[in-house]
């Protein structure tokens, strides 16, 4: 399904939360790339720090730098959500506000290679939690790149406003860099306006609403027992379904004039 991103505006909305909510319940194999430039909360706080030595982006991009070496290091730097079956697979991110400048030039970088992984033996998802727009460095080549990018956003007000200045500011980047339409929806998390009157608000479709499960959530957060019965991994599980649905619709509406010009035209 090549590269799925979650971005928010400002504040925390939850991006890691729902982003690790679907890894944990996707169905086709996945990695799930923390690429938010202001770091990586997953291996300290659900993983709860076990990993003996570092691991993530910030170490491949200092390879990478170094010796160009990102094809063959990549997948050891991954952890396994799901032991030993390596089907849900996690790429830390940045623990050292100093490694974020070493990943920051490699954003373009990062976003071709998480590309090509749905063309691999056996293919690979990427989702990619990119953080808060609102930072140095944000991934845009990662959010250009990818075919599906969900906004995530409460449903109150002073979310919704911070949101709808995010919503202009893609808009005008993707415009400029010729990204195809089709690609952007939001993701809303929790109670608050209504999904038709967000969306008529922020002229933007919503694919799903995740609830508020405080319970679930602290699991994500601080570590736990995750458990496939609660209402936000139910909802999490279920967001597969309209994303998969999105990226068909655009990988046809895509191919079509390709197709086209093959036809001949009509007598």
């Amino acid at each position: 399904m090549a590269i799925i991103a979650l971005v928010s505006a400002k504040g925390s909305p939850g991006v890691t939360t729902s982003a690790l909510a679907c890894a944990l319940t996707w169905h086709r194999r996945l990695v799930l790339a923390e690429c938010d430039p202001a770091g990586g909360s997953i291996l300290a706080g659900y993983l709860g720090g076990a990993l003996d030595g570092p691991r993530g982006i910030g170490e491949l991009a200092v390879g990478e730098l170094r010796d160009g070496n990102l094809d063959e290091a990549f997948w050891s730097q991954l952890v396994d959500l799901d032991a030993p079956r390596r089907e849900r697979l996690l790429l830390p991110g940045v623990v050292d506000p100093a490694q974020a400048g070493s990943v920051t030039p490699l954003w373009q970088r990062f976003a071709d290679f998480f590309a090509g992984l749905e063309r691999g033996q056996p293919p690979y998802d990427v989702l990619v939690d990119c953080g808060r727009l609102q930072v140095v460095g944000p991934p845009w080549p990662i959010l250009r790149a990818a075919a599906v990018v969900l906004l995530v956003t409460r449903a109150q007000l002073p979310d919704l406003s911070g949101t709808r200045a995010m919503v202009r500011t893609i808009e005008r980047d993707f415009t400029e860099h010729r990204v195809p339409p089709g690609t952007v929806r939001l993701l809303l998390v929790g109670g608050g306006h209504g999904n038709g009157e967000i969306s008529k608000a922020l002229r933007l479709p919503v694919i799903a609403r995740l609830p508020e499960d405080p319970r679930t959530a602290e699991v994500l957060s601080l570590g736990g027992t995750v458990r496939a019965g609660r209402p936000l991994m139910r909802a999490a599980g279920a967001l597969e379904v309209p994303v998969r649905a999105l990226l068909e619709r655009r990988r046809a509406r895509l191919a079509w004039p390709a197709a086209a010009q093959g036809v001949p035209d009509a007598v």
